[in-house]
C-alpha cells in the first residue's frame, strides 16, 4: 500500500466507539501488541487424539457464531481453541489466509483437535463497510468463506482506490456520516465483490446503512484493545494467551508443540 493513501495498519491513538462508528475516522494501529508478552503457549506431553466430526460433515464445515461476537470455524469443544484478530483490510491478514488458512483448516481443524474463531478488528474506514457486507447474510456459513476470498481480492480493492485518488475519497469525507459506508463500499469495488457472491445490491445498502452494526463493531474493536492489548493484526490467541506470531510459519510449530501433530 502507498503512503498516498489514506489507510495504513499501524497507530497508537485511543478510539472513541461513537465517533469512530459514525465518522468513520481512518485509525492507524500498531501491529505488535503493546503491553507486557504473553505467558508461552503450553506444551503437550503427546499429540492429541483426534476428535471424529459429526457424521457426513467435516468440521470445517461446521460453523457459529459465538458470545464474543466471532465466528467460529470446527469442534466447538476442540482443546485447542485459537482466535484471530482480524482486518479485511490488513495486508498481513491477507498473507496468513492465503499462505496458512488452507492448511489449518484442512489438517488442524478437520482433526478436531483446533477450532478457529475469527474475530473481526476494524483498523480503519475500509473495514467498516468491508466487514458490514462480510457479515450481511442471514447465516454465520458464509462470513468466514468470504472473508477468506475477500483477503484474496484485496490488492485489487487497493488498486481501485489508488485509481479514483484522492479527491474521490475527500468527497466521500463530506457525505452524511451514514452515507459513507456505501460511498467507500462503492469507490472500493466491494459493492460489485460481494454483490458477485450473493450480497444483493439492495440487499447490501441496507447492511452498510446500518450505524447501530457499525457502533457495534467499533465498540467490539475498543474492547479488544482495551481487554486484551490488541493494537494490530493479525492477533492470534491461543486457549486464551496472545502467542505473539502474525504469521503461519511461527504459529503453525505452536499449534504442533500445544498437541496438534
Amino acid at each position: 500500500m502507498q503512503s498516498r493513501q489514506p489507510f495504513r495498519e499501524s497507530s497508537t491513538a485511543p478510539m472513541k466507539s461513537l465517533r469512530f462508528a459514525i465518522a468513520f475516522a481512518a485509525l492507524p494501529l500498531a501491529l505488535s501488541a503493546c503491553g507486557k508478552p504473553a505467558d508461552a503457549p503450553a506444551v503437550a506431553d503427546s499429540a492429541l487424539a483426534k476428535v471424529p466430526a459429526p457424521a457426513g460433515k467435516q468440521w470445517s464445515d461446521v460453523v457459529s457464531a459465538t458470545a464474543d461476537g466471532g465466528y467460529r470455524l470446527g469442534n466447538p469443544d476442540a482443546p485447542l481453541k485459537l482466535v484471530e484478530y482480524g482486518a479485511l483490510s490488513c495486508s498481513h491478514c491477507a498473507a496468513f489466509a492465503a499462505e496458512g488458512f488452507p492448511r489449518l483448516r484442512n489438517d488442524y481443524i478437520n482433526s478436531g483437535r483446533v477450532s478457529y474463531e475469527l474475530r473481526f478488528f476494524m483498523l480503519n474506514a475500509l473495514d467498516v463497510p468491508a466487514v458490514l457486507l462480510a457479515t450481511c447474510a442471514n447465516t454465520s456459513e458464509t462470513v468466514i468463506p468470504l472473508s477468506e476470498q475477500f483477503w484474496a481480492w484485496q490488492p485489487t480493492m487497493f488498486a481501485n482506490l489508488k485509481a479514483t485518488g484522492d479527491d474521490a475519497f475527500a468527497k466521500v469525507q463530506t457525505l452524511p456520516a451514514s452515507q459513507r459506508p456505501a460511498a467507500i463500499a462503492r469507490i472500493t469495488g466491494m459493492t460489485d465483490f460481494f454483490a458477485q457472491r450473493g450480497i444483493a445490491t439492495g440487499q447490501g445498502a441496507q447492511c452498510l446503512a446500518d450505524t447501530a452494526r457499525a457502533t457495534s463493531l467499533a465498540s467490539a474493536t475498543e474492547k479488544a484493545q482495551r481487554d486484551q492489548n490488541i493494537t494490530g493484526t493479525p492477533a492470534f490467541f491461543l486457549n486464551g494467551r496472545n502467542v505473539e506470531v502474525t504469521e503461519w510459519s511461527a504459529l503453525e510449530p505452536l499449534l504442533q508443540k500445544a498437541g496438534a501433530r
